[in-house]
């Protein structure tokens, strides 16, 4: 029988392809816990599947997928149930989608952010359009830049994921080609038509040469090189000095950057630093392990809710961190974060 979906997301087999559409436009197809299960059920079956040479992933309306259903994680803590089941399930999905034996293909033509990200960039070839934006904001809801942001985030050269972790920034597709986060840029006219070679042939090589093409950075070299200056420094307190030391002589680019750091969860910014530079050494399995571990403080603490409040509840309002000051974070705070969890982890 073929696999069809829900009203939240679909599936095809279509020549030699496995096509998942992502059906929520009106959420901007942010990821609900069934959604995250079917997906996992589709990649389980087409991994075995000969008639399957390919899967390609894509969505309705203007944004890929703009992370994970977080309001429904707000309204748990309110409710007093659980939300980490939907965390378990969604990174144990990710760590399947990065050990995919088949080409998986991401058509990205527009927002991709938090959960979004772990859908495709765990994937072998992730094409975006002129249309696409990348972002992993979390340290601006209280958060942390999970589904394997430890593992990919870590490893982008010139300070540029770190840059990324902290800053909450959204670059476009020429900046994501730049830094590896893309592997193909596809003007958004050609989707349809890689997409039918693609179903036709199942050869992605052939696909990609066919209808990909070149584009530069957005970012200048100017600011690249900034960004490794400033976010390749080895802690955290090194890196807004050295933001401060080039605003205080009027470097615009510092000066921006550096405040919109601080306006982040204190919390978050030090568990961020202490995750990607601990997930420069360990495996997609252990990092999706590690921001388990990190995930599960989370739930029982303050900035992550309040971020949410913030951001989608009370829209503009401004956080109140809590811890307020980053010198407030203790070494000791941010260790008990990363602490083996009593009931296990996610057993991959």
């Amino acid at each position: 029988m073929e696999l069809v979906g829900t009203d939240e997301i679909r599936f095809e087999h279509c020549g030699r392809a496995g096509i998942v559409t992502l059906t929520r436009p009106k959420a901007l197809n942010a990821l609900t816990h069934g959604m995250v299960k079917e997906l996992a059920g589709a990649l389980t079956r087409w991994s075995s599947e000969d008639s399957v040479s390919v899967v390609v992933i894509k969505a309705e309306g203007r944004a890929f997928c703009a992370g994970g259903d977080i309001m429904d994680v707000y309204r748990a803590r309110q409710e007093d149930r659980e939300a980490h089941d939907f965390f378990a399930d969604e990174y144990r999905m990710n760590a399947q989608l990065a050990a995919f034996p088949k080409p998986y293909v991401s058509l990205i033509d527009g927002i991709v952010m938090g959960g979004g990200v772990g859908i495709s960039v765990h994937g072998s070839h992730r094409v975006m359009t002129e249309n696409g934006q990348l972002a992993m904001p979390e340290v601006g809801i209280g958060f942390f830049p999970d589904v394997g942001g430890s593992y990919v985030l870590s490893r982008l050269a010139h300070g540029f994921g770190m840059y990324l972790a902290l800053t909450g920034g959204r670059i476009r597709t020429g900046d994501a080609l730049w830094s590896g986060l893309a592997t193909h840029f596809v003007p958004s006219a050609e989707l349809g038509r890689l997409l039918d070679d693609l179903a036709e042939t199942g050869d992605v090589g052939k696909a990609m040469a066919r209808f990909s093409q070149s584009r530069p950075p957005e970012s200048d070299e100017a600011k690249l090189k900034a960004i490794a200056s400033h976010f390749s420094r080895e802690t955290l307190g090194e890196i807004l000095d050295s933001l401060a030391d080039a605003a205080g002589r009027g470097d615009t680019f510092a000066k921006e950057t550096l405040e919109i750091i601080l306006t982040r969860s204190p919390t978050s910014l030090k568990v961020t630093f202490a995750q990607i530079r601990e997930g420069r050494s360990l495996s997609m399995i252990e990092c999706m392990e590690m921001e388990y571990r990190i995930l599960r403080r989370m739930l029982t603490g303050h900035d992550f809710y309040e971020g949410i409040r913030a951001a989608i509840v009370e829209k503009g309002s401004k956080p109140m961190w809590d811890p307020a000051r980053l010198e407030d974070v203790s070494d000791e705070m941010v260790t008990a974060y990363f602490a083996p969890l009593q009931d296990g982890g996610l057993g991959l």
